[in-house]
């Protein structure tokens, strides 16, 4: 997944804040006439001055009509997905700004830029003691492509689902891996009711605007498909949100330069009806919840691209909703995941995010990458509280996994410094001191078993605590040493099965 159009929609701007009596610049004016229609503002300093004038730029003038034959967002793409494209309206057909505005507007952002990112991490970390690493074999073949991963505790089974379609169940007791279906394209859901498996996938994984994704019911030799034509799907919720006896189906179609978060509401024949909840691109994960204490259940979203924010979509009667954006962040944070626990106590959900997706063309480690804490005020209002830096953090599990009466975390970095710190590629924070926010950071140390992508976490041996298990995807998204993409390559180990030493 990528995050990249969040830098280059037309009204894309910069917050400059101009505390003098001095006449503003005609950059500055620029700015000012294109600025925050479609996102929150980042800073110049943000991002150095070589990806602003190579990789961001280009993207960004091109969102505004200034269109080259060096800098054409048509290139290399089919006849039908260049259709896709100009039908989604992003790339004007003439320009909106002038050759002249646009140099202008150029210089005065390269002329703020700095030369490089100040990305100095100060944080302790010791090799990992809270769990103990069981690394688990699938298959013969070297190296991991896993999109999928659940824990079924019921049956003892992980459930993985590949890039290529492959969908595996792995026996705990047994330790045997069994193929339980092939399908289509990425599989990024599968639920497994008795005979019946629900699989949601993604399509084409690589940024595009023609929608290949669908879910799927398969219940002995028959296959239903409930929803087809789904644009990038990334995660999908199954709930009784009206309480009706009816399962909905909440669709994150993360998209490209476009994108949604879709309802599918079963009718009285039995089949889904498509209904759009947000139009927006990078729907990314939902979590239901009764927000508003009124008894009905909430939606609660993260969207990446473009407007990165928090949403809360609370739910009225007949299955309408009234949305709220909570949260929001700045396009090159890069947010990747979320989690919705009581930090604190109180009696509200409190919001834990990561941001760290580096799979675009702004590729350069960030000192604003990490997990933020958000407090909830009891009525639904945000506050960041805490901000633990990790570069590339792009997966986050809340749990009280030491059974100390507070919680914990598990992160996972996709993105992580490889120079200087691979180990980080996950790493546990113990909390220490809850109100003061004072954690202890651990990292598993083997940094060439394998690049870890996905986690879950249950009580996978029934001993009383909760356990990790960590899947890989080994897929250079940007540029890592030599040496750890061959060990990656070349490893056969799948799953790492983190056994909490609790007790």
């Amino acid at each position: 997944m990528d995050f990249k159009s969040c830098f280059y929609c037309i009204s894309f701007c910069f917050l400059i804040s101009c505390n003098t009596a001095e006449k503003p610049s005609k950059g500055e004016v620029l700015f000012d006439n294109h600025c925050a229609s479609c996102h929150i503002a980042p800073a110049i300093i943000d991002l150095p001055k070589n990806i602003w004038k190579d990789n961001v730029l280009p993207a960004m003038g091109a969102r505004m009509g200034i269109i080259t034959a060096e800098n054409h967002p048509y290139h290399k793409l089919t006849f039908r997905e260049q259709m896709a494209v100009i039908k989604t309206g992003v790339y004007p057909f003439k320009p909106i700004i002038t050759e002249e505005d646009w140099k202008l507007l150029q210089d005065y952002i390269i002329d703020l830029a700095p030369d490089s990112l100040q990305n100095i991490n100060t944080i302790k970390s010791s090799p990992l003691t809270q769990f103990a690493a069981n690394p688990v074999t699938l298959d013969s073949v070297k190296g991991s492509l896993y999109t999928f991963l659940k824990i079924d505790t019921l049956n003892q089974n992980i459930i993985t689902g590949s890039r290529s379609g492959v969908l595996t169940s792995y026996n705990l007791k047994s330790k045997e891996n069994t193929i339980l279906d092939y399908y289509s394209s990425a599989i990024i859901d599968a639920r497994i009711i008795g005979d019946s498996t629900y699989v949601t996938n993604m399509g084409v994984m690589d940024p595009n605007e023609i929608p290949r994704g669908n879910t799927i019911l398969r219940h002995g030799g028959a296959t239903a498909v409930l929803q087809d034509s789904l644009h990038r799907p990334v995660n999908t919720l199954y709930a009784d949100l009206n309480n009706d006896g009816n399962e909905e189906i909440v669709i994150s179609e993360f998209g490209d330069l476009t994108g949604k978060l879709s309802l599918l509401v079963k009718d009285k024949y039995g089949f889904y009806k498509k209904r759009i909840l947000l139009n927006l691109p990078g729907s990314l994960r939902v979590v239901h919840r009764d927000m508003d204490k009124d008894g009905k259940d909430d939606l609660v979203v993260l969207v990446a691209q473009g407007d990165e924010a928090v949403y809360i979509l609370y739910q009225k009667e007949n299955l309408e909703f009234e949305i709220e954006k909570v949260l929001r962040f700045s396009p090159v944070y890069g947010s990747s995941w979320f989690e919705l626990i009581d930090y604190n106590g109180d009696g509200f959900d409190d919001i834990i995010t990561v941001n760290g997706d580096n799979a675009d063309k702004s590729f350069v480690n960030k000192p604003y990458h990490g997990m933020r804490i958000h407090i909830n005020d009891g009525k639904n209002n945000f506050k960041e509280t805490y901000f633990h830096s990790l570069n590339g953090a792009t997966r986050v599990i809340a749990n009280d996994f030491d059974q100390d009466g507070d919680i914990d975390f598990a992160l996972l970095a996709t993105f992580p410094d490889f120079d200087k710190y691979p180990e980080y590629n996950f790493v546990y924070l113990e909390n220490t001191d809850s109100e003061k926010y004072t954690f202890k950071q651990e990292h598993f140390a083997d940094t060439k078993m394998a690049r870890w992508f996905l986690m879950d976490t249950a009580d996978i041996d029934g001993d009383g605590d909760d356990d990790i298990v960590l899947s890989s995807l080994t897929f250079s998204f940007t540029p890592a040493p030599k040496d750890l993409e061959e060990a990656w390559r070349e490893s056969y180990t799948d799953l790492l099965i983190l056994e909490n030493k609790l007790h």
